[in-house]
């Protein structure tokens, strides 16, 4: 069977989609031989390379209650982010631990974004939490931190679904899960050219950065062999403690491109 490799992509409490897509291609007997991640695909990613399994990583999503989310996030910041994140970072530490990435049961590879440079940072080695941290600073929610004399933030503003990272380091195949593909409504909020109401003009401005991660991440998928792409629109914060659905979107997503996979694998 061909090496198969697998690229999270970003999008907040739409990640919980991921653990869905784990969950099919486990229950199929698909071995996952290497992990890249962007922002919360770093997390779960992480997470699932940590413990070899999605079950665990399931569990922890199952287990995670409202109290538990606002408590993490209510760190506040004072400049270039409203939360420091030092509690995240802890969070993390308490859940996975704290390995060198580098000694993992699988290659990892969790991607952030230099902030001087807009380039993407490709991790290959490196201290777990400090990794997953950088790579899920989302802008002007979570500080960007500095890290080898660079300031690092979300690796979503540069490389949606980290594709590239896995083909270049030898993968057969590579199944991309894109989180902006589905991630918005696409309504027409436009009457005669103008806008509806206060809450369209919201949608628009939404919309238009939805619409900015759609084509990112269309770009970066190019090279995957399979793009699974869950539903996940009117996914919000309270998700984090209502995983359910949006693991299931995941699921649902992955099921219809099984038959594909096998045959790709195969």
């Amino acid at each position: 069977m061909k090496k198969v490799c697998v690229a999270l992509g970003s999008g907040g409490p739409r990640g919980l989609a991921h653990i869905g897509v784990l969950k099919v291609l486990s229950r199929y007997g698909i071995d996952i031989e290497m992990v890249a991640g962007s922002s919360i695909g770093a997390l779960v990613g992480g997470a699932y390379v940590v413990f070899n399994s999605v079950g665990k990583v399931e569990e922890i999503a199952l287990s995670t209650d409202m109290k538990m989310v606002l408590g993490i996030l209510f760190d506040p910041a004072v400049n270039l982010g409203l939360v420091k994140g030092k509690k995240v970072k802890k969070f993390i530490e308490e859940k996975l631990g704290n390995p060198l990435i580098e000694n993992l049961p699988k290659p990892f590879f969790p991607v952030a974004t230099n902030f001087s440079t807009g380039d993407p940072v490709v991790f290959t080695n490196g201290r777990l939490s400090d990794l997953i941290r950088a790579s899920i600073s989302i802008p002007f929610v979570f500080q960007p931190i500095r890290y080898k004399a660079m300031l690092l933030t979300d690796g979503g503003l540069s490389m949606q679904v980290p594709v590239m990272p896995l083909k270049e380091r030898g993968c057969e195949v590579v199944i991309a899960v894109n989180l902006a593909e589905n991630a918005f409504d696409k309504k027409d909020y436009f009457v005669n050219g103008l806008v509806r109401s206060p809450v369209g003009i919201y949608k628009v401005a939404f919309n238009s950065i939805g619409i900015l991660e759609i084509n990112l991440a269309r770009e970066n998928c190019k090279y995957a062999d399979v793009v699974i792409s869950p539903d996940v629109r009117n996914v919000g914060l309270n998700s984090f403690w209502k995983p359910k659905d949006v693991i299931e979107q995941g699921e649902i997503a992955t099921k219809k491109s099984i038959e594909k996979i096998l045959s790709i694998i195969e």
